[in-house]
C-alpha cells in the first residue's frame, strides 16, 4: 500500500511538471527600431538559430507589449527556466552579446523563439519574437492587434 502511495504521489509531480512546461503571455504588437532585423541577419548569430533553434530566422523580430501583470510576471519567471544559449562574439569593431532563447507557438499557429537578449533598449514589459517566416503577413497582424505566444519551457 505505502508503495503504491508513492507511485502516486510520483505520477502527480509527474503530471504537475509537464502542465507546468507551457506559460502563456499575450502583447499588443508595436513597429520596433528595425534593429531585430540588423541582428537576426548577423551570420554568427544567425547560424546559431539555425543549428539550435532550428530555423533560419525572418530578419526582423515580432514586438509584443506586455500589458497586465500577469502577463509581465510570467514573462519575469522565464529567467528561472533552461533557455537555448545563444553565445555572443567579436568581431573588429565590437562585442555582440549572448542571447536567451525560448521555443514558442505563435497564435497557435507558429513555431519560433522569444528571444532574450543581455543588452536590450526595451525593458521587461517588452518581448520579442522570431520565427522562419514573416508573421506579420503570415498571421494578418497589425500594430495594435493583441498577440498571444505560448512558451515551451523546457525540462
Amino acid at each position: 500500500m505505502m508503495k503504491a502511495l508513492k507511485m502516486a504521489k510520483q505520477d502527480w509531480r509527474n503530471i504537475y511538471a509537464l502542465l507546468k512546461l507551457a506559460e502563456m503571455v499575450e502583447g499588443v504588437l508595436f513597429t520596433g527600431l528595425g534593429e531585430g532585423a540588423y541582428y537576426t541577419s548577423i551570420d554568427q548569430y544567425k547560424k546559431q538559430f539555425i543549428e539550435k533553434l532550428g530555423f533560419d530566422p525572418y530578419p526582423g523580430t515580432l514586438n509584443l507589449k506586455l500589458t497586465t501583470d500577469y502577463d509581465i510576471k510570467a514573462h519575469a519567471e522565464l529567467e528561472a527556466y533552461p533557455a537555448i544559449e545563444i553565445e555572443g562574439f567579436k568581431d573588429e569593431n565590437r562585442t555582440y552579446g549572448p542571447v536567451k532563447c525560448y521555443p514558442v507557438i505563435i497564435e497557435n499557429k507558429v513555431k519560433g523563439a522569444l528571444i532574450s537578449a543581455l543588452r536590450s533598449h526595451y525593458d521587461s514589459s517588452v518581448v520579442e519574437v522570431i520565427a522562419p517566416i514573416f508573421l506579420r503577413k503570415h498571421l494578418n497582424l497589425k500594430d495594435g492587434h493583441k498577440v498571444k505566444v505560448e512558451v515551451l519551457t523546457l525540462p
